[in-house]
């Protein structure tokens, strides 16, 4: 069952009257549970496309349908909405608080959520546990090491349950053995059958992009190609085997 679908999608951008094309009449379709890759190379428009099916930004032209609704005609408040409980975010700065607490960090999502105050605790300790953070609650989070930060926006990102987690250029600060965890925990919350996760992995990197199932390919704003992964990565441990 389709999750994503576009249609014509194509994006400009004004600037003192001159007008820039950055993506160009994309059609495609990503269905529930798949972990995609969008790959290409610095300019490829791979950041702007992530923006606007994040929710992000508009289209200039085009159909983008979210889960079957047509989010082009929503107005800010409804794509907001939408935002909040639909989708998770994880970007390569981690856009983490420095001086507030893991916990803290995490529960920030749900204070714009339709989730009890009361529950938010319990939240954000579950969605810590799942990526092995249990124990660094009252950590702030200047005082942890880069894969663990990563780790705590994942979970930050996981703490409204959401249906499609972005994930941009994830394990970009990150050294082989953490870009390795972190790999592993978008895979198992691909896999795992309970909640199983939509992943959308933004990456210029061909390794970083064959943990996904699928690879779109973009050049120049136009898909390149959509292909299935042949010898798709797995992450154990941090390693990849």
């Amino acid at each position: 069952m389709s999750l994503i679908k576009v249609e014509n999608l194509c994006k400009d951008y004004k600037n003192d009257e001159v007008l820039t094309p950055v993506l160009h009449h994309l059609n495609f379709v990503i269905n529930k549970g798949e972990f995609v890759a969008i790959m290409g190379p610095s300019g490829s428009g791979k950041s702007t496309l992530m923006h606007i099916l994040g929710l992000l930004d508009r289209p200039s032209c085009g159909v983008y349908e979210l889960d079957g609704k047509d989010v082009t005609k929503m107005n800010d408040d409804e794509l907001a909405d939408l935002r909040n409980h639909k989708i998770g975010f994880i970007f390569q700065s981690f856009n983490l608080l420095p001086r507030t607490s893991v916990l803290e960090n995490v529960k920030l999502p749900l204070f714009y959520s339709h989730v009890p105050v009361k529950e938010h605790n319990d939240r954000a300790r579950k969605a810590l546990e799942d990526v092995g953070l249990g124990k660094r609650l009252s950590y702030l989070s200047n005082q942890l090491y880069g894969g663990e930060k990563q780790r705590v926006a994942i979970a930050r990102a996981l703490v409204t349950e959401p249906e499609v987690i972005f994930a941009d250029e994830p394990t970009g600060n990150l050294d082989s053995k953490s870009g390795g965890q972190v790999m592993e925990i978008l895979q198992n919350l691909n896999i795992e059958k309970e909640h199983r996760h939509t992943v959308i992995l933004v990456t210029h990197e061909t390794y970083t992009a064959e943990f996904a199932e699928r690879i779109i390919r973009l050049k120049d704003g136009e898909v390149l190609s959509d292909e299935k992964v042949v010898d798709r990565k797995r992450a154990k441990d941090g390693l990849v085997k």
